[in-house]
């Protein structure tokens, strides 16, 4: 690969980390074709962009994107995939569903939330990190809550009321 070409990538893969807001670190290298077909698969069905990079090219990138991913720079060694993803979770429940078959891929860091994850023993961390809509779901159903119960306590209070007035009525 010519000094243009690395220059190109390096661009690109920079462009990425501006496009997304997350990106996870992975190992997915010494997997057979046919499985690495269906962890791309399963990556394209979950909205991931599935990149396999060199270290020192994405080291670059990293460099020359805005934000601080110096702890990241220890997990690139070996043969390394980046995913990229808009929602923060998608990622590592893929590697999780997908590891529970194969052995691979296996999380080396990530950069989710504005925050760097180092090391596969975050996994279930990332994981249970909610989405943007999940967050909104959540706020809403709480908003929701005490204006349910408000309506609910004056449809009960108006059977009672219009209860005691039939009885009134009718000792009349």
């Amino acid at each position: 690969m010519n000094k243009e070409d690395k220059s190109l990538l390096v661009k690109e893969l920079g462009q990425n980390i501006a496009d997304f807001s997350h990106f996870y670190v992975v190992d997915a290298g010494d997997m057979d074709s046919g499985t690495t077909s269906d962890l791309r698969r399963e990556c394209f069905k979950s909205e991931i962009k599935m990149i396999t990079v060199k270290n020192t090219l994405f080291i670059k990138a990293l460099e020359q994107a805005e934000g601080d991913y110096e702890q990241l720079y220890n997990t690139l060694v070996g043969s390394t995939a980046i995913f990229f993803s808009n929602v923060g979770n998608t990622p590592a429940k893929l590697i999780k569903e997908f590891g529970k078959a194969n052995k691979k891929p296996v999380l080396k860091g990530a950069y989710v939330e504005e925050c760097v994850y180092v090391g596969a023993e975050n996994l279930e961390a990332l994981v249970s990190i909610k989405s943007k809509d999940e967050l909104i779901g959540d706020i809403i159903a709480l908003l929701q809550s005490p204006a349910k119960n408000v309506v609910s306590a004056l449809q009960s209070g108006g059977s009672t009321i219009h209860g005691v007035l039939q009885t009134l009525a009718e000792k009349e």
